[in-house]
């Protein structure tokens, strides 16, 4: 289960592209303006038959020419070497975004379902991940819970915290 460990570690960090910020124009308009600038996610992973790690990504984000959030994340895991993440999402719709994260095999879709955010996609080796993002009062932060499934059955799990820095 190593390398499904060390697969999870970066995806946990931080699957939240989609928090409101804290200007009212940001929630529900424009939610991927929650990542320009600085951000860290915190939070603990959980892979079966393993013990739970603690993880950390800084993000540095900014919204390009065409409206889509470039964003660039160094992430952390308690012993794992630290390493880069990437992800690039746009709008598709309304409450509906699309992208790619360089962690994924595939695209990533994420849905707003009600003041929640659902984010999904696959990982090498048949896993799919679906977390859940809950912005929190204030809009500079939320909660993330993340499920890792293997062939329907759950392998892996992480509860975090996600904070606008700047």
């Amino acid at each position: 289960m190593k390398p499904l460990c060390r697969a999870l570690v970066p995806v946990m960090a931080v699957l939240a592209v989609l928090i409101p910020g804290e200007a009212p124009a940001e929630i529900g308009s424009d939610p991927l303006r929650f990542f320009v600038g600085m951000t860290e996610s915190v939070g603990t992973l959980k892979v079966v038959m393993q013990k739970a790690i603690a993880t950390r990504s800084i993000g540095q984000g900014q919204i390009k020419a065409d409206g889509s959030l470039s964003l660039v994340q160094r992430v952390e895991g308690e012993g794992r070497a630290p390493h880069v993440r990437r992800w690039l999402i746009r709008r598709v719709a309304s409450g509906h975004y699309s992208g790619t994260m360089s962690d994924a095999a595939g695209p990533v879709t994420i849905d707003q379902v009600g003041d929640r955010y659902r984010f999904r996609f696959k990982l090498s080796g048949s896993m799919s991940v679906e977390e859940w993002l809950t912005p929190l009062p204030g809009g500079r932060s939320a909660t993330t819970n993340m499920t890792v499934r293997k062939f329907g059955f759950a392998v892996a799990s992480s509860q975090g915290t996600v904070r606008k820095l700047s």
